[in-house]
């Protein structure tokens, strides 16, 4: 799974030159495309998806089972929760904490942090990883970086989208990688028959089969 360090490297550092972007700088205080979310927010939550890694490997191996990454989507409760749920609300208070500094802080914070993974992160060990606010359960380091490539391609787009700057292009195997993720996520959240039409047949396809 060497592999999925480049692709997510290859996307950290693009979050954090799309973070550095003057259109975020100008926006910063405005509201993002997501609900109640301002752009500050964003720009902080899509930045902790790099700063998360780090924390990963500065901690002990986690000592709680390893789940599969599509098991921990599967028991993941936030996923089409309601925006006043205790997470969304943590989620938008957390990002705004992280970017209070600002937008020229933040993006520095982030360009030092990929440069810091760059030498840190290829050569780490495999070993499960655990967040606190988990269950008790953890993932394989290479599990929770391929989830973190998935929030910075998905809030990359936020963010563009959101300051009117164009979406950074990620290598092809690193769409592909988060393609295939959010496709089984739509599989359990949708249902088999909803997906197939949706990808073949504009004819009865559903209204949407958004994974998250």
């Amino acid at each position: 799974m060497a592999q999925v360090r480049e692709l997510y490297l290859a996307a950290a550092a693009s979050a954090a030159e799309l973070i550095a972007a003057p259109q975020v700088a100008a926006a910063w205080e405005e509201p993002s495309a997501l609900a109640k979310l301002d752009v500050q927010g964003l720009a902080g939550h899509l930045a902790a998806q790099i700063f998360f890694v780090p924390q990963m490997l500065s901690g002990p191996a986690a000592e709680e089972e390893v789940i599969s990454i599509h098991e921990y989507y599967a028991r993941a409760s936030w996923i089409g929760s309601d925006l006043e749920d205790e997470f969304n609300t943590g989620i938008r208070d957390g990002g705004r904490k992280i970017a209070a500094d600002g937008p020229a802080a933040l993006a520095a914070e982030a360009r030092a942090a990929v440069e810091k993974l760059r030498t840190d992160l290829p050569g780490a060990p495999p070993r499960p990883v655990r967040r606190s606010s988990w269950g008790a359960f953890s993932l394989s380091l290479d599990d929770f970086v391929t989830s973190r490539l998935l929030e910075l391609a998905v809030h990359s787009d936020d963010l563009a989208y959101s300051v009117g700057a164009p979406t950074p292009e990620l290598p092809a195997e690193a769409t592909e990688t988060v393609v295939d993720l959010l496709s089984r996520i739509a599989l359990r959240r949708h249902g088999a028959t909803n997906v197939l039409r949706a990808l073949s047949r504009a004819e009865r396809a559903p209204s949407s089969i958004s994974a998250l």
